[in-house]
């Protein structure tokens, strides 16, 4: 809990330097050219074939015949863009995070490895072409989770607990392999995910819980037209900064824990190492 508490804290700090805040402005720019011109090419017709789709329906017909009939008729045209915002808003994250995991993790984990570990060894565990495959197979893994818990989300607890644990999941599968890279060797790294599995998921499922709050705007955006240009900028910005944040955290809380480990590992007895005599009185006396 300590390792956790003072990870948290640290990342909090380092969240005010200038660097982070630069590097923060990179994926920001990426994911809104790429919103944008999705958007622009694609949204008319996306909420145009929701909303046919829904007045097709028999059950919906129903449904939009009750809000009539209570006054709320004005809500059937914001219905269809909160079904494609919701559609969308999944993919955005994980774009997101692997632009995030890409292009500031490794950023973020070798700043905190100057400033806080100079003397931390880097023993170069992964490749980027492992941590690229890593990240594309842990994504498309909670994709598949997220879609097929998608009926338990009508359950009310379960769509506050299963979102972000999968987010979570993902969250500390893509970045803890990022941080521990560079810096770990493949075994140190495993050995980590061994020991501190569970707090590192904790640290995923927490961000995940701060990654709700951009959704408000981006949702926010979908209802008031006029502000959409404005607030799903912002929404993806969060986003970033949230996922940063995030990154910092799993590096303070990784490369301490590696240094953990090794200090363990130099303060351990060595393995003596059988003499000649030793291996020649084995020989002659072979156990049954």
């Amino acid at each position: 809990m300590s390792l956790l508490l003072d990870s948290f804290w640290r990342a909090v700090a380092y969240c005010l330097h200038p660097r982070v805040i630069a590097l923060s402005f990179l994926p920001l720019v990426i994911m809104v050219v790429l919103s944008l011109g999705l958007g622009y090419f694609y949204w008319e017709s996306a909420v145009e074939g929701v909303r046919s789709m829904l007045e097709t329906s028999q059950l919906m017909k129903s449904f939009w015949d009750w809000l009539q009939g209570a006054g709320m008729g004005g809500l059937k045209t914001v219905v269809a863009p909160l079904i494609v915002i919701f559609a969308v808003t999944p993919v955005i994250v994980v774009l997101s995070l692997l632009i995030v995991a890409a292009f500031m993790t490794p950023a973020l984990a070798a700043l905190v490895g100057e400033r806080r570990f100079p003397q931390l060894e880097r023993k170069h565990g992964g490749s980027l072409a492992a941590s690229l495959a890593w990240s594309l197979g842990s994504a498309l893994l909670a994709v598949v989770a997220l879609v097929v818990s998608l009926p338990l989300w009508l359950v009310p607890p379960l769509i506050l607990i299963l979102p972000p644990l999968i987010w979570g999941w993902l969250t500390y599968r893509v970045m803890a392999f990022d941080v521990l890279s560079e810096h770990a060797s493949r075994e140190e790294r495993r050995e980590v995910f061994r020991r501190h599995r569970g707090w590192l998921l904790g640290i995923g499922v927490l961000t995940g819980y701060l990654g709700a709050a951009p959704s408000l705007l981006w949702v926010s955006g979908a209802i008031f037209a006029a502000a959409f240009v404005i607030l799903v900028p912002l929404a993806i910005w969060i986003y970033t900064l949230v996922f940063a944040f995030a990154s910092l955290w799993f590096a303070h809380y990784c490369l301490a824990a590696l240094e953990q480990l090794r200090a363990e590992a130099s303060l351990a007895p060595p393995t003596p190492t059988p003499t000649p005599l030793a291996l020649a009185d084995d020989a002659s006396n072979p156990s049954d």
